[in-house]
């Protein structure tokens, strides 16, 4: 792969974003190889006022073929788990660190692939528009690929998971998130032979984000 097929998003991102503004804008994004095969850009949904990001790894297969984000089995997962945490759902935006859904064909399945960090850098500037929108009080960052994203190469979701941390000075947004909440992928309880303990895990840490943001 060739670093012209990966020249970033910034140059497609508005100057003056609004969410409006960013979908439309999005459809037209050629900044990595990844839109030649997905169905669609699948940027994030919810409300302009939500307080709080839950910030995934990338659209699935549902969600490449609806254009939204969470509206496959895992999004059925976070959302009985954010209603057990005693989350809002109308006061979260979902949305993930790459926007196309990255997949190799097995018969006529498509098959997840885990985007490279190349995917992730040149998408980049599609999450800081949509935090300089927001302005959230605070981020979720569900699963591995949304913590190295913010936090880099060396993170760990087992060993940050469930501790509200700062965000990091080395991404750089307007108006950073009061605090961050690392916490498993609601994927990984659909793979999880113990289910219930995933889950539950899953739930905990919703909750020490519950009462971050009623604190």
């Amino acid at each position: 792969m060739v670093a012209e097929e990966r020249p970033g998003a910034e140059r497609w991102v508005p100057g003056k974003p609004t969410l409006a503004g960013l979908r439309a804008a999005a459809t037209e994004c050629r900044g990595c190889e990844l839109y030649r095969d997905a169905t669609q850009v699948v940027m994030g949904a919810g409300l302009r006022r939500a307080r709080l990001v839950l910030l995934g790894e990338q659209p699935g297969d549902q969600e490449d073929r609806h254009g939204k984000p969470f509206v496959g089995p895992a999004g059925r997962v976070l959302d009985r788990a954010l209603d057990e945490a005693g989350i809002d759902p109308a006061d979260t935006y979902r949305t993930n660190v790459v926007k196309h859904f990255r997949w190799r064909a097995r018969g006529k399945q498509r098959i997840h692939q885990t985007p490279q960090q190349a995917h992730v850098t040149a998408c980049a500037p599609w999450l800081a528009a949509e935090l300089a929108v927001h302005r959230p009080v605070g981020v979720v960052l569900l699963g591995g690929t949304a913590g190295k994203a913010i936090y880099g190469s060396s993170f760990r979701v087992g060993e940050r998971r469930g501790q509200l941390t700062d965000w990091p000075t080395r991404v750089e947004v307007d108006h950073p998130p009061d605090w961050v909440l690392p916490t498993t992928h609601p994927s990984a309880v659909l793979r999880a032979e113990d289910r219930d303990a995933v889950y539950d895990g899953l739930v905990a840490d919703l909750r020490v984000a519950s009462r971050a943001l009623a604190g």
